[in-house]
């Protein structure tokens, strides 16, 4: 089995703190994701992670006009420069303080950067794209610091020229400076504000300033002389100056101003307050077109798209993440991640859709290839411990603490049977018969384990035997095994369909913590509380295999840890294992910053995931920097909240002993990975951690992978080949690139009369590549039936060597059916479809003729008038005529 997976996408997360970026053309929208940054495609409804990851959360971000250079900024002022187009980082750097304002000029060659109370600009590195020279050896230079400000600085706006650029800042200000010196200016101070000024625009022309702070207040600036200035002072220059020329103020009660963005184009001033509501006005009338609430909570940020069509509204307390088309009022997005941990994932069994569950009660299905949340089900009322899927596919299973187990169909997208026990439990566990006519379920309040009927909903029976609470919960994929595991140290195999329902126990030396099945039903793996894990053979109840895996899942150490990462091995073990497609391997993860991937047969640990890098939670750092040691212990858990300078911020809404829900206390979150589940392909994998739903792959584009590789496999010699019909040998050169555009404009080419003898020819080691590559082709291609021709032939000249080397292929294979499927599913409808038609052409009368245009047809084998003809010809002339035709 391949074990190079590497970082795919993020999902169950879509905004955590930070500000929010459109791409020039606007149709992408930026985010950051706790210390990464997740890009959201509005036009074709699709998202993906970019692969790097900072050490702490992002701050800020900014892209240059031209969008293919992106500068990301974390809370400790490492900045990392991306690539956007080909995600590839470029650059590191450390701006050396906390950065709270970013902008590039709208030239692109500069950059201004609010560190603290000063500003610096700096020089944008070049790429090599750009006329004007080739990479430098030290990429980042800087041009300037402007001192001034007495507060942090909020927000940094250029003009249009780039000459001259804003600043809004905390101590009531807003400044004016020049990128260079400039001949009769000087930096300017524009004061009168009563608190923090939160942004300041140019206008379109420059001639009009507008600044908000924090109160509502709306301030306009212009350039006039000064109120006591005679007639004769009035020409000169020298008695002009930056005055507020109007006030306007935002009536939202006890509200807020939070946010703040302006499009100088469209004249639209956005802004958010701390109630969840938003406003549009239009300047300089200070009209207001629209006043809605998308948000219980404060709204972050705000940000405007260049045509100013959409509103991007980001708030972190939900982690909501909005984008509002204004003139349509309608949404163009709409998304939210889950606010509490993730407890369990589910892959569907055709592997397009990941099911999380979470703290906060609810259920999301999220779509693979899009990376969006398809649906949100919140009936719970509790957090949700354990989901599964029917093997159909259709059906999802949920259990939770309020006591139910419930039914979802996933076509309906409804709840269509709740379960309960006779007595109030919570829920913890939870297995399904793979016929679907069964459901068990395990509690941490009872020793028994519950059986219903998923067709009645009644409770059939009680399984007793365990003298602990029951952990796990597991059907065998043969449908005839029933395993579940308790904190009483033993494992039970259960034969619920026999006429004597008989356990037998396993034991073992600590709690039971997860069990899973093996594909082919013969054996069993057990994560046990001490770090153990185990395998077991079911026929013969007995241990076959075990691996000590508890210097593997340790490392990483909390901020309170007295000792080191390597020492905490006594705390950790694996929480959740699950089998590889094709049963070689195991994948286990739990309360660490690992996942192990290991090998069943030897015990081999074949490789390490690290989840995350992130020092911003518990968990992930390897040693204790002494620098952040005080005399009250490390710094990081001294609560500084009752030190805040603003009001809001030093208020304290926690409840006492609250863990969960708003009002829990605000500690820093432990890394964990509660959940781990391998796709029906088994091409990848996707992981439940504190930051997020994480998918790991084979299938990475953008990597450059090739096979058997020597220095005369070009693509000009491919093409070459190609060009003499060599097919065969174009195609296998093809491969061996590994360059999917080459592939397919030689697949492309290969004439249909040849394609039996190609597919005859092809060596078997290159078989499981044209099978994956053939199915991608079926699904993305218009050419159904040269596509169905390439299968038939490899399923016809080489089905018996796929059948002995099924385990090899079964993600191939599954693809092939699935792209016949859809295909056979899309012609049964088109047929369908012709059939009415034609049956309404029979059932016309005879001797007329349907409104076809300028179609000619005959009725009872005679050709209609000419008078007939011209009245046809007359109605397509008009348009009023209908082409009726097949598809």
């Amino acid at each position: 089995m391949k074990t190079d997976f590497n970082f795919s996408n993020l999902l169950g997360t879509v905004y955590s703190r930070g500000n929010l970026l459109f791409t020039p053309d606007g149709t992408c929208l930026l985010s950051p994701v706790g210390n990464r940054v997740s890009i959201f495609d509005l036009v074709n409804s699709k998202s993906h992670t970019l692969p790097f990851a900072h050490r702490r959360n992002i701050a800020r971000l900014a892209l240059n006009p031209r969008g293919n250079l992106l500068l990301s900024i974390d809370q400790d002022g490492r900045a990392i420069l991306t690539n956007v187009p080909r995600r590839i980082v470029l650059y590191h750097f450390s701006l050396r303080g906390e950065v709270t304002a970013l902008a590039f000029a709208p030239s692109g060659r500069h950059f201004a950067v609010g560190i603290g109370r000063q500003i610096e600009v700096w020089h944008t590195p070049s790429t090599p794209d750009v006329a004007d020279g080739d990479l430098e050896f030290a990429p980042f230079v800087r041009h300037r610091v402007y001192t001034g400000h007495f507060d942090n600085v909020h927000s940094i706006e250029w003009s249009s020229d780039s000459r001259f650029f804003l600043s809004a800042s905390k101590d009531l200000t807003a400044r004016m400076w020049s990128l260079n010196p400039e001949d009769g200016f000087e930096p300017t101070t524009l004061g009168g504000h009563r608190q923090a000024v939160l942004g300041a625009w140019f206008s379109k022309d420059q001639e009009t300033i507008y600044t908000v702070s924090k109160d509502g207040a709306l301030f306009a600036w212009n350039y006039v002389h000064r109120p006591d200035a005679t007639p004769e002072m009035e020409e000169d220059d020298e008695n002009m100056q930056w005055r507020i020329t109007d006030r306007h103020y935002f009536m939202q009660n006890n509200a807020h101003v939070t946010c703040a963005s302006f499009h100088a184009e469209s004249k639209l001033l956005v802004t958010g307050f701390s109630n969840g509501l938003f406003s549009i006005h239009e300047l300089p009338e200070f009209a207001q077109i629209q006043n809605l609430s998308i948000s219980q909570n404060d709204i972050d940020f705000v940000a405007i798209n260049k045509t100013g069509e959409w509103l991007a509204f980001g708030a972190s307390k939900l982690g909501q993440l909005l984008v509002w088309e204004w003139q349509s009022e309608s949404y163009v997005l709409k998304q939210q991640g889950h606010f509490d941990s993730m407890n369990t994932i589910a892959y569907s069994p055709d592997g397009q859709r990941i099911i999380t569950a979470a703290d906060d009660g609810k259920i999301k299905v999220w779509d693979v290839n899009s990376g969006f949340c398809i649906v949100t089900f919140t009936e719970h009322t509790s957090g949700v411990t354990a989901c599964e899927f029917a093997k159909r596919g259709n059906v999802l299973f949920t259990a939770s603490l309020d006591g139910s187990i419930r039914a979802w169909d996933l076509i309906r997208y409804r709840n269509f049977r709740t379960f309960t026990a006779p007595s109030r439990l919570s829920f913890s566990s939870l297995a399904v018969d793979p016929s679907g006519e069964v459901i068990c379920a395990g509690s941490i309040d009872s020793f028994d384990i519950h059986i219903w009927s998923v067709q009645t909903g009644q409770l059939l029976d009680r399984l007793a035997g365990h003298e602990g609470p029951v952990s796990t919960l597991t059907f065998s994929p043969d449908a005839g095994t029933l395993v579940s595991g308790s904190w009483d140290h033993t494992v039970r195999v259960w034969n619920i369909f026999a006429r004597t329902q008989t356990s037998e126990p396993l034991q073992l030396m600590a709690d039971v913590l997860c069990v899973a099945f093996r594909p082919d039903s013969k054996q069993i793996a057990v994560t046990t509380l001490d770090g153990n894990l185990t395998f077991w053979s079911v026929s013969d109840a007995a241990q076959q295999n075990g691996v000590d895996a508890r210097r593997d899942v340790s490392g990483g150490r909390k901020m309170s840890d007295r000792r080191t990462a390597a020492n905490v091995a006594g705390t950790k073990s694996f929480s959740t294992v699950r089998y590889s497609a094709d049963g070689t391997c195991v994948l286990a993860g739990g309360n660490s910053k690992y996942i192990c991937l290991y090998d069943c047969q030897s015990g081999v640990l074949a490789k390490k995931f690290t989840v995350s890098v992130n020092l911003a939670l518990e968990g992930t750092q390897e040693f204790l920097n002494s620098k952040l040691l005080t005399e009250a212990g490390p710094q990081g858990l001294i609560d500084d909240q009752g030190e805040a300078s603003d009001r809001d911020d030093r208020i304290d809404r926690t409840l006492p002993g609250a863990r969960k829900g708003e009002g829990a206390r605000k500690t820093r979150p432990e890394i964990r990975v509660p959940d781990v589940a391998f796709s029906p392909t088994g091409r990848a994998f996707c992981a439940a951690s504190t930051e997020g739903l994480l998918i790991y792959s084979l299938d990475t584009v953008f990597q450059f992978d090739p096979f058997d590789l020597d220095i005369t496999v070009t693509p000009a010699t491919t093409l070459s080949t190609l060009a003499q019909k060599e097919y065969l040998k174009a195609l296998v050169m093809a491969f061996r690139l590994n360059e999917r555009n080459l592939v397919r404009r030689v697949y492309e080419a290969i004439p249909v009369s040849d394609i039996s003898l190609v597919v005859k020819d092809m060596p078997t080691v290159y078989l499981g590549r044209l099978l994956r590559f053939v199915a991608l082709q079926a699904d993305e291609s218009p050419h159904l039936e040269f596509n169905l021709m390439w299968i038939e032939a490899l399923l016809s000249k080489h089905g018996r060597w796929m059948k002995d080397n099924r385990a090899g292929l079964e993600a191939e294979l599954r693809s092939v059916e699935k792209a016949v499927k859809r295909i056979q599913i899309e012609l049964a409808r088109l047929a369908d479809e012709n059939i009415y038609r034609i049956e309404y052409l029979i059932a016309q009368p005879v001797g007329t003729k349907p409104r076809v245009g300028q179609l000619e047809i005959k009725v009872n084998g005679e050709e209609d008038d000419d008078e007939d003809e011209e009245m046809a010809d007359e109605d397509a002339e008009d348009g009023d005529g209908e082409w009726i035709g097949f598809e």
